[in-house]
């Protein structure tokens, strides 16, 4: 179901594209558009991973630059059987990270320095599966593709207030079309982006909480990533806020109601979600701790080798 209404929300942006082509200049407007939104939608396929890294300034890494987190994504790339993605590091204080790519053969997870800081290694391993379950069950493609056209949407209704409403042009609802392609259509626009990114939210948390083992982990990390992104400006993010929605967390503001207008769900909710799953396996004890996990063979100790979780992928 998820995957259908994915496909149904991503149909009613492509369309909503249009409609606002044919506020702007009439059929032959909406015409255009369909033309552009299939370029984008091509164009994103192949470069909208690379252009979302650039964007956030994003530096790749291997196991030489960051060995720690460099294998504790390949053991859990591995337990969950995907191919090894790219990993990146981003330059930036506020503890957040995402994952994109076009499918799981051309993928790439990024973590900010924020996150390597303010978290502890079982916590980075959640927040780690949780990116990689992004890219098991391709919403990566998805949400990409979702911020290419959320921001043609805006981009075409500024277009409007310079080009559509006078009365020399194809637009067949004059200044009424032109407030609705400045106003209504990015507005919907940005809803759809929500919509789809808080339909996929869910099912990547429980996926990766499969992956690590451990879905308080991904809880207790979730909860250190919410409090820290209202406190900490994500500069990138706020030029950028078309690709908010593909962050675990918003970077852009915290949202305190799991309602309509926010990018992710409720970040209760996602925690009370994992501690459920976390009883129904057993695992009762609240607190992250090193445990047997899937990059370590079965070492008492944590992914990074040293007893107690102490140091990190970034030290």
């Amino acid at each position: 179901m998820n995957m259908i209404r994915t496909a149904m929300l991503l149909a009613f942006m492509t369309a909503l594209f249009m409609g606002v082509g044919y506020l702007v200049g009439g059929t032959g407007g909406m015409m255009i558009a369909l033309v552009i939104a299939a370029g984008m939608n091509l164009f994103s396929y192949w470069n909208a991973d690379k252009m979302v890294l650039r964007m956030h300034h994003a530096r790749e890494v291997d196991e030489r630059s960051a060995p720690e987190l460099y294998r504790m994504v390949r053991g859990l790339a591995a337990n969950a059987g995907l191919p090894m993605p790219r990993v990146y590091i981003i330059d930036n204080p506020q503890p957040n990270a995402f994952a994109t790519g076009r499918n799981p053969q051309n993928a790439a997870v990024a973590a900010t320095t924020g996150l390597l800081e303010r978290l502890t290694p079982e916590e980075v391993a959640g927040v780690m599966a949780h990116e990689l379950a992004h890219i098991q069950n391709r919403d990566t493609l998805t949400m990409t593709i979702t911020a290419t056209l959320a921001g043609a949407i805006s981009m075409l209704g500024n277009f409007a207030l310079f080009f559509g409403g006078g009365r020399n042009n194809n637009n067949p609802l004059g200044i009424v079309g032109v407030l609705v392609a400045m106003i209504v259509a990015p507005l919907a626009a940005m809803l759809v982006q929500m919509a789809i990114s808080r339909t996929r939210e869910y099912a990547a948390d429980r996926r990766g909480a499969e992956i690590c083992g451990q879905p308080l982990w991904l809880a207790s990390a979730l909860a250190k990533i919410a409090r820290s992104a209202r406190q900490v400006v994500n500069p990138d993010a706020e030029r950028n806020p078309a690709t908010a929605h593909m962050f675990i967390v918003n970077p852009l503001s915290g949202q305190n109601m799991d309602n309509l207008f926010s990018t992710h769900p409720n970040t209760e909710n996602r925690i009370a979600a994992l501690q459920a799953m976390a009883r129904q396996v057993g695992a009762a004890d609240a607190r992250p701790r090193p445990t047997q996990g899937p990059w370590d063979g079965g070492s008492t100790a944590g992914p990074w080798g040293g007893a107690g979780g102490r140091g990190g992928p970034w030290s």
